[in-house]
Formats: C-alpha cells, sequence, structure tokens
C-alpha cells in the first residue's frame, strides 16, 4: 500500500495525523485490547493554548502556533526547537503600534496569539503572524526556527488588530521566476481605516528587504486590497468577514466566508441581522482587485437549512465520486461545514451538515453573473457596500471563464445562493472541522465534531458511506489504520 504523503496528513490539524497501515489488516471489528495502540501526545506549558499548525510536506516536521510561542515538532512529536513570540507590553489601542511611535495608551503585559502560520517552501521559511503590535509577522527559518526578519515599520506590516486566532487566513502564489504573492484576509475589529479585508503583498526572496509584505500594487487611486467602507458600520455597526478557509485554484484565490447582513422577514417591516456564509474568488494576477466576486453558499436537507459555515477543505472528486456527480475525477470539489441557521455565529447549533460544491458550478455561476452585469443587468448588489443599488454599466465583450474584471462592476456581489450537495447530518454532536482527500479512486471525507470525535464519509460505487468512531477507536475504520504509535495531536 502506497505511503500516505505528509500534505494529507498535516490537514488532519486539529484531529489527528496518521500514517496507511497494511491493505491485510481491513477489519471493521474493533481489535482486542491487548493489540490496540497507544496515543503519542504533545502538551504545552500550562494554560498554553495551540491555534494553528502546519507540517512540512517534504520532512513531517510539524509546525505549531500556540499563545506566545512556535514550536517545531518532529514527526512523533518531538520538541525539536522552540520560538518566543511573547508575551510582551502592548495595548491594542496603539496604532502605529509603540514600537513605531509613542503611544498615550496604558501598556500591559500582552499574550501574542498566533493568527497565522503558513509554510513557504520557496524560500524554506515559516510566515507566523500573531496579535501582538496589531498583528505583524515574523519570518523564521524552517530548520532552527531562527528570526530571518520582522517587518513592522510601515503601515502595510500590521495585518489586523483582531485578537482571535481564526481571524487571519493566507494563500501564498508561487512563481518559478519571481517572487511569491501572499494573498491575506482578515477580520478588521471596526478599524477599515486602518486594514483591508483582502490585499495581495509582496513575499520578496530577502526576508529583510524593504519591500516585504508591501501590497503588490498601490498608487494614489487603486491598489491591491479591499477596504469595508466605513459607511457599513452605520448600518451594521459590529459589521466584519469572517475568513473560515482559503484555496488557490486554476487562475484564481479563493476565501470562505462568514459576514453578517440586515434582511427583512417574510411579511415584516423591521430588518434583523443574520449571518450569511459566502465565497469570495480573486483572479491571482488581478493587481486592483477588480474581479472581487462573491457568491452565497450554503446547503438544504430535508427542509432544514443548514448556511453558518463551520469549516471547508478543497480536495478532488475521484473516479467513484466523479461517476455519481458528473464531473471529471480530477475536478476540485469543495467539502464543508455548514451548522443550521443563520443567526449564531459564536454559538452556532449543534445540528450540522456536511456539504459538497463541485468549484466549476460555482464558478459557472460567477461567469453568468459577470456576463449578465456586464450587460447592464442589475446592480452591483454587495452587501457591505451602504448604497446597494449601484447599477451595471454594459460594456460589449467576451466574458469567458478567466475573466478578470474592468475598473468598472466591481466588485460584484451574487445574489442567488450556490446550494451545495448534502452528504451527511449530524443533530447533536456538531460538526467542526472537515479534511478530504482520494484514496483508490474513492473520495473520503473525515470530519471531527464538537465533543472531539472522528468520522469519515466514503463514497463507494455511488453510494454514500458514514462511519464514525471515537478517536481512539481508528482501528474500526476499513481503511484508515494507525501505526504505532498514532500520532496524535489534541488542539
Amino acid at each position: 500500500m502506497k505511503a500516505m504523503p505528509w500534505n494529507w496528513t498535516c490537514l488532519l490539524s486539529h484531529l489527528l495525523m496518521v500514517g496507511m497501515g497494511s491493505s491485510t489488516l481491513l477489519s471493521r471489528q474493533p481489535p482486542p485490547l491487548s493489540q490496540k495502540r497507544s496515543f503519542v501526545t504533545f502538551r504545552g506549558e500550562p494554560a498554553e493554548g495551540f491555534n494553528h499548525l502546519v507540517v512540512d510536506e517534504r520532512t513531517g516536521h510539524i509546525y505549531l502556533g500556540a499563545v506566545n510561542r512556535i514550536y517545531k515538532l518532529s514527526s512523533d512529536l518531538k520538541v525539536l526547537v522552540t520560538h518566543q513570540t511573547g508575551p510582551d507590553e502592548d495595548n491594542p489601542k496603539c496604532y502605529p503600534p509603540r514600537i513605531v511611535q509613542t503611544c498615550n495608551e496604558p501598556l500591559t503585559t500582552t499574550n501574542n496569539v498566533n493568527k497565522m502560520l503558513l509554510i513557504d517552501y520557496k524560500e524554506n521559511r515559516l510566515i507566523a503572524c500573531g496579535s501582538l503590535y496589531q498583528g505583524i509577522c515574523k519570518l523564521l527559518r524552517l530548520e532552527d526556527l531562527f528570526k530571518l526578519g520582522e517587518p513592522f515599520h510601515k503601515k502595510e506590516h500590521y495585518l489586523s488588530g483582531v485578537n482571535e486566532s481564526g481571524s487571519v487566513f493566507g494563500v501564498i502564489v508561487s512563481y518559478s521566476n519571481l517572487d511569491d504573492k501572499l494573498f491575506i484576509a482578515t477580520a478588521v475589529d471596526g478599524k477599515p481605516e486602518y486594514f483591508p479585508t483582502i490585499s495581495s503583498r509582496k513575499l520578496t526572496k530577502n526576508s529583510e528587504a524593504d519591500g516585504m509584505f508591501a501590497y503588490v500594487f498601490h498608487d494614489e487611486f487603486v491598489a491591491s486590497m479591499i477596504k469595508i467602507p466605513s459607511d457599513t458600520f452605520t448600518v451594521i455597526p459590529d459589521f466584519d468577514i469572517y475568513y473560515v478557509y482559503g484555496f488557490s485554484s486554476g487562475n484564481f484565490v479563493y476565501f470562505l466566508t462568514l459576514q453578517p447582513e440586515m434582511v427583512s422577514p417574510p411579511g415584516s417591516t423591521t430588518k434583523e441581522q443574520v449571518y450569511t456564509s459566502k465565497l469570495v474568488r480573486l483572479c491571482k494576477e488581478d493587481t486592483a482587485f477588480n474581479s472581487y466576486v462573491e457568491v452565497p453558499i450554503g446547503c438544504e436537507r430535508g427542509g432544514v437549512e443548514y448556511r453558518l459555515l463551520q469549516a471547508a477543505y478543497l480536495s478532488k472528486a475521484g473516479a467513484v465520486l466523479a461517476q455519481t456527480l458528473g464531473v471529471h475525477s480530477e475536478d476540485d470539489l469543495l467539502f464543508t461545514v455548514f451548522s443550521k441557521g443563520q443567526k449564531r455565529k459564536m454559538k452556532s447549533l449543534d445540528e450540522s451538515a456536511l456539504c459538497i460544491f463541485i468549484l466549476k458550478q460555482i464558478n459557472d455561476r460567477i461567469k453568468e453573473r459577470l456576463q449578465s452585469c456586464y450587460r447592464g443587468e442589475g446592480t452591483l448588489d454587495l452587501a457591505w457596500l451602504k448604497v446597494k443599488d449601484i447599477p451595471c454599466s454594459s460594456a460589449l465583450l467576451t466574458i469567458d471563464d478567466n475573466f478578470c474584471g474592468l475598473d468598472m462592476n466591481a466588485p460584484l456581489g451574487v445574489s442567488e445562493m450556490v446550494r451545495g450537495i448534502p452528504v451527511f447530518t449530524e443533530d447533536r454532536d456538531r460538526m467542526t472541522s472537515v479534511i478530504a482527500y482520494v484514496y483508490k479512486n474513492h473520495s473520503l471525507a473525515f470530519v471531527g465534531t464538537k465533543s472531539g470525535k472522528l468520522k469519515k464519509a466514503a463514497a463507494r460505487d455511488g453510494q454514500r458511506e458514514i462511519l464514525s468512531a471515537n478517536l481512539e477507536d481508528c482501528a474500526y475504520f476499513p481503511i484508515l489504520l494507525c501505526h504505532s504509535p498514532l500520532q496524535q495531536l489534541f488542539l
């Protein structure tokens, strides 16, 4: 049996990391107690929270972002190196931070919460962003976590003042003969004048270069960014865009988001706040962000709406599931987890659903919307623009699959929701995370639950099969088998 690659292993992040066992051990029956194998665990310092995890797909080394610390672990969870990131004297109201100019706000000892962890394979370094000083990032050498650079002198070096660990998501776009780009998306915590919600930054070869994290393009009128208009906050005072997942595919970069909207319930004259899950798409080469389009996504099963996005992961269809869905085996699918309803972002209901989206269908819907708008039909229909009835402008041009926008009709919203294909629902133990991969032509999805259980959904011969077990019972699975020791990390 072919060994499972590390880029799959790292995707189990908040659940566990596993290898593949022998194909002769395909029993669903629980093994005798004498055959059960122990878990390998790693625990940090007391009261130290773990926030993010990435695995080097070349070496199997694990990088763990924690509060005030970055760990480098071996594949069997032995500590190889640690790097201290905090605490330090700070105040979230200091902008620019006190390390740039004197701040009149009282300074207190403040923890540094890791908010983003990315491996820059091309330059063999780790990008570690924290909550101190309005969200600056360190560049650490993968080998020993030596600090290669820590840009903080310019306004664009401060990425987000939000202290939540899940408030920032980054996607690296790599080039063979040019500097890479970092697309970074962040909640702005009521500070739209300071922080763009999405931007593209330069990843220079030299970690101490003056242009590190500078906007890919920036002049007096146009920049590689999207800012939420300040007027939006007069309509929804606590408005923000929360980024759940990000990835690149083809010529585009995508982010999956949760954002509040004010809607009028049927038969009511008053508006109430709900949360809408949306997919945002940008062209990789669009330096002016004229290609920004967002489309609402959701799922429904048995008349129940699942609209609050919890987690997502991009995978391939695989031959078996592709035949069922009428797509190619190498087509991209989005495996998503939604909880029921739309109103409780921070206190999601336990009812949840695992759903699949065919990325090509979402792109086709976006293309239809672009074609319609460039025929002058409708409005821009973007909920976070205070003026929602800006009309589309007509232009005679051909809009194909790779159209990247003009300095008109942007940013653009799609009004009609794209619905996913429900695979599995859970009424009591809310699903909170998901990964997926293709094994022997079968598309497998693994979801983690609120109570710490792991469930596997497998597509076989056009049928959907759900298997579940506690984490310690992974040998129940007919395909996923545990090595000894099982590499497990509780976050």
